[in-house]
């Protein structure tokens, strides 16, 4: 019995010990302060913010501009549009995921199959082609100012693709801007005889006009999967998984596209086309070289917005540039500013400010749950 006693008092001894070496010991996994992390995550979604606004403005105008000095190849302004990704391949080389990546969801799980990657950045590839040659189109048959204001109507469809696919809810401000955004494409599609008829057809008009509005259907369409995509599929919280996102979709949309130029025989006429661009031929190739590189740009900050925030509000900042874009238009490219058009941007602009206000509240509520879940935690 009292050797029992004895080996009972020895082990709570070593207990003590080993509890007192633990707590001298720091930890080496000891998470951030929230404040810091906090500030970290502003700092990169800001950043993101900048890359996406400067990156698709600069894209968009020399875009119209490649077509405003003598270019005519839908597929080259297609092919640019993607073709800028091995920029970002020395991106990929430094943010491989050598350590432990962090799973979105606090349970541990395994990484998705290659087979499985391989056919989600193929299906992205193939939507990414249509959707910028239809983008080519717009640009092509549409000004500037017109077009941007189109491709405000991402953001309605953008709210329904995010109800089916991210459980995002309508509100009275959500509804509100879908309405002012579908009016204000409306107001654009009655405006038809102000532009340039002299230079484009009612016809192309139409055909610019639908094919925009449905490159912007699509476009909100690859945001809603992406985001689904980034919780369900990939379950990476590293900027190598936005890296990945961004490249071999690219490669693929880049690949269609080279087929596209070739089977629709646009290659025979590029050198012919470079001959006769208005401001020489190193003009042509600096267009062409500084348009890919800046929708790279524009398709990073767009997919580290998703990744961070949501595919919602990645959408909502890219729309923040498109009523400044019409203003440019009007100083670089001469587009007509009639009032119908101007009550369209204003009408655009009213329905960013709703989906802004919208975000603004839906923030304001999650830091007072968080509050008060710490404040319960504290009492207990």
């Amino acid at each position: 019995m009292a050797e029992d006693q004895m080996v009972e008092l020895q082990r709570t001894a070593v207990d003590d010990r080993e509890l007192n070496l633990d707590e001298d010991i720091p930890s080496t996994n000891q998470p951030q302060p929230p404040k810091l992390k906090h500030y970290k995550w502003w700092i990169r979604v800001i950043s993101y913010i900048l890359f996406l606004l400067a990156g698709q403005s600069t894209a968009i105008l020399l875009g119209r501009l490649y077509y405003d000095k003598g270019g005519n190849s839908k597929w080259m302004a297609t092919f640019v549009q993607s073709a800028g990704f091995p920029i970002l391949l020395p991106l990929l080389f430094f943010f491989s995921p050598s350590t432990k990546s962090t799973p979105i969801s606090s349970s541990i799980t395994s990484q998705p199959k290659t087979s499985t990657l391989v056919f989600l950045y193929f299906c992205f590839g193939l939507l990414l082609t249509g959707d910028n040659l239809m983008y080519s189109y717009g640009l092509l048959y549409l000004p500037v100012s017109t077009y941007s204001l189109l491709c405000a109507t991402q953001l309605a469809f953008n709210a329904v693709f995010s109800f089916f696919f991210n459980s995002q809810n309508f509100t009275p401000l959500i509804l509100n801007s879908i309405i002012l955004l579908s009016i204000s494409a409306a107001l654009l599609a009655v405006n038809a005889d102000s532009e340039n008829a002299s230079t484009v057809s009612k016809g192309k008009y139409a055909v610019g006009f639908l094919c925009t509005v449905g490159a912007s259907a699509t476009y909100s369409l690859c945001l809603s999967l992406i985001q689904l995509s980034f919780e369900k599929v990939i379950k990476r919280e590293t900027f190598s998984a936005v890296l990945d996102m961004q490249i071999y979709p690219s490669f693929v949309a880049t690949c269609g596209c080279v087929v596209g130029l070739f089977a629709s025989g646009d290659w025979k006429t590029l050198s012919k086309e470079m001959k006769e661009y208005q401001e020489g031929k190193i003009s042509y190739l600096m267009t062409l070289i500084w348009t890919a590189v800046t929708w790279q740009i524009s398709s990073i900050g767009l997919l580290g917005l998703i990744f961070e925030v949501s595919s919602l509000f990645s959408n909502v900042i890219s729309t923040l540039s498109l009523p400044v874009i019409p203003i440019l238009a009007v100083v670089f490219f001469h587009d007509k500013m009639d009032g119908v058009k101007a009550m369209a941007m204003l009408l655009a602009f009213w329905g960013f400010l709703s989906y802004i206000y919208q975000h603004y509240l839906d923030d304001s509520k999650s830091k007072v749950k968080k509050k008060k879940e710490a404040n319960c935690n504290e009492g207990q």
